[in-house]
């Protein structure tokens, strides 16, 4: 392994530091983080949504939000990593690197007999472990009425005539049943193709859902699989995949969080107003993006509180990547302040407001105090006004004196999720040459 590839993000902080700085190991913990960090955000965006729409339009929505990203984010996966295909076996591989279903928070386990037909099974869902204290009615609503058609809707993706049906699922019965549920996939060559939704459309129009990623030009660390073209691996782990692969996971993670969170503004927009959907949008962001501060800060070993351990944060923070999307550079400019610059990029220019960048502006944003805030609750963003270098600018300052930020109340949302405190295992060894 070439010296410069860091193990984790100790020691000194470097403005020059990019996702392909670091060694496999590492891109492998924080892939995991970025899986679940995006599946956490609608831990934060879908109770807000039931505050504005109710009940049964939140229901509705959480299933629109799923079928406008998942098929695009499934087809980006599937070309990035050279498994396209038809068969149950690229489903399976989809879902081994979905948000949907972040490793061992949602523990995915398969078995695939044939092309046409396989099983999944889940030991621990670590999402109805959020919602079985609240009784049947929501167990139901997620496990049946939500997963029905997205689960259809991702199959479809693949194959328009790919089919997913329960052989059981919760309520649990007997009660603490395990697995929590298992699944069958299968090609149904009788049934009609299936009709995605009308929205897909206008996402794949936009900027996010086209957008390349990057990758350097040679390979950085040896061993494991340079793509997943292979064939389909039922213990599959981050640790299989080499160093570029592990690149194009971690960046296509945050794409597809970037994705859904586009999708739930959209669908906001249509049952209300494009007000009411940035206000959402941007209390989801505040809310997912200081998880996400606190998750990355303890899993890439960052040091203190200080203002390196702030811009490490915002280096690495998924809902800044892929760079060919979200143009940000962060540097160091003194011992309590450093500088967020953003360049004209193509998260600007998505020609609507449905996605979390369009909020931002000349001012600060919450979600930027958010994600400081949770490094250090004194650390604060102010606006630089006509940076020379870029396109917005703002320095973030630790200010002794000043009254520590209070934890956002969208925050507090995502913490209801087990996931916000989710410990990960590494369960295999790095695969070799």
């Amino acid at each position: 392994m070439p010296a410069q590839l860091r193990p984790d993000y100790s020691g000194a902080f470097d403005p020059d530091v990019t996702l392909a700085s670091f060694s496999r190991q590492a891109l492998c913990h924080l892939g995991r983080e970025y899986l679940l960090i995006g599946h956490l955000q609608d831990r934060v965006g879908l109770p807000l949504a039931m505050q504005l729409l109710g009940e049964e339009a939140q229901l509705q929505l959480s299933i629109d939000e799923w079928m406008g990203a998942s098929p695009i984010y499934s087809l980006r996966m599937q070309k990035a990593l050279g498994f396209e295909g038809h068969d149950v076996g690229t489903v399976f591989k989809n879902l081994q690197l979905d948000i949907g279903a972040p490793p061992q928070f949602m523990d995915f386990q398969f078995q695939l007999d044939h092309a046409e037909y396989g099983e999944f099974w889940l030991p621990h869902c670590g999402a109805l472990m959020d919602v079985e204290p609240f009784g049947e009615k929501l167990v139901k609503r997620m496990c049946h009425d939500i997963e029905d058609p997205t689960f259809d809707a991702t199959a479809a993706a693949t194959n328009p005539r790919m089919k997913m049906r329960p052989i059981h699922r919760p309520p649990r019965r007997p009660e603490g049943r395990v697995p929590h549920c298992r699944w069958s996939v299968f090609i149904d060559g009788e049934a009609r193709p299936y009709e995605q939704h009308p929205n897909l459309v206008r996402m794949q129009a936009t900027k996010i859902a086209s957008i390349p990623i990057v990758l350097p030009e040679r390979c950085l660390e040896a061993g494991g699989w340079q793509d997943y073209s292979g064939p389909f691996d039922p213990g599959f782990q981050l640790e299989d995949l080499g160093h570029r692969a592990l690149l194009v996971v971690c960046q296509e993670a945050s794409v597809q969080a970037h994705l859904l969170a586009r999708a739930l503004m959209l669908n906001v927009a249509e049952r209300k107003n494009d007000e009411v959907a940035v206000d959402l949008g941007r209390r989801q962001w505040i809310g997912a993006a200081a998880l996400a501060a606190h998750r990355l800060h303890e899993a890439m070993a960052i040091e203190g509180d200080g203002i390196d351990a702030v811009a490490k944060v915002f280096q690495l923070h998924p809902h800044f990547h892929p760079r060919t999307y979200i143009d940000l550079h962060v540097d160091v400019t003194g011992p309590l302040s450093a500088r967020l610059s953003l360049g004209d990029c193509a998260a600007l220019h998505e020609g609507d407001s449905y996605s979390w960048l369009a909020g931002l502006g000349p001012d600060c944003h919450p979600a930027l105090d958010a994600i400081a805030g949770a490094v250090n609750p004194r650390a604060r963003c102010r606006p630089v006004a006509n940076p020379t270098d870029a396109h917005f600018a703002w320095d973030v300052i630790i200010d002794a004196a000043s009254e520590p930020q209070e934890e956002p109340t969208e925050l507090k949302l995502a913490r209801f999720s087990r996931g916000a405190n989710f410990v990960f295992e590494q369960r295999r060894t790095l695969r070799g040459t």
